[in-house]
């Protein structure tokens, strides 16, 4: 068992000694110099830090979104209703997700996810009005705490897709 685990080991030790050598004579070829053999290897450790790093380990796990409260609602649906050219959004549907830290003084990137309306249709001389939406309005923008809470800028916002609900 210990001479299998010594063999890896040295298989291990010989791929990484032939890894650098081919770096080095490659970095000679492509520079015409001879390398800088210590800025080689700290760029090498850098690199495979910075992937390991407590923030990149983070990013890269899922984590569920933070639903937030923003005070100026009526605005952001007006907004969303004039981009997405749907003819009403619900304000009491909206909802409003980051993964960033809403607490921090820095803008946030917030998803808005609402439900939109059309105009009731008329048929055959009758006017149905539906209280059932037709649209799921999925949008990003940025937000920022002011002084009377959590605002979205409003010429931030982008609408990601609309959904037709059927």
């Amino acid at each position: 068992m210990a001479n299998k685990i010594v063999r890896i080991i040295l298989i291990l030790v010989i791929f990484f000694i032939f890894f650098e050598v081919g770096l080095f004579s490659s970095y000679t070829i492509v520079t015409a110099e001879p390398p800088n053999i210590q800025g080689l290897i700290d760029m090498q450790i850098s690199k495979v830090s910075d992937i390991f790093s407590p923030k990149n380990v983070n990013d890269a796990l899922i984590k569920d979104p933070t639903s937030i409260n923003i005070s100026n609602k009526k605005d952001v649906a007006l907004k969303m209703e004039g981009l997405s050219q749907v003819d009403g959004v619900n304000v009491d549907s909206m909802n409003i997700t980051t993964f960033d830290d809403p607490n921090s003084g820095n803008n946030i990137t917030v998803t808005i996810e609402a439900l939109g309306y059309t105009s009731p249709n008329s048929t055959s001389g009758q006017i149905i009005i539906s209280q059932d939406p037709s649209y799921k309005v999925i949008a990003k923008g940025t937000a920022k705490n002011k002084e009377n809470g959590l605002m979205v800028d409003e010429n931030s916002i982008v609408i990601n897709s609309i959904l037709k609900l059927y």
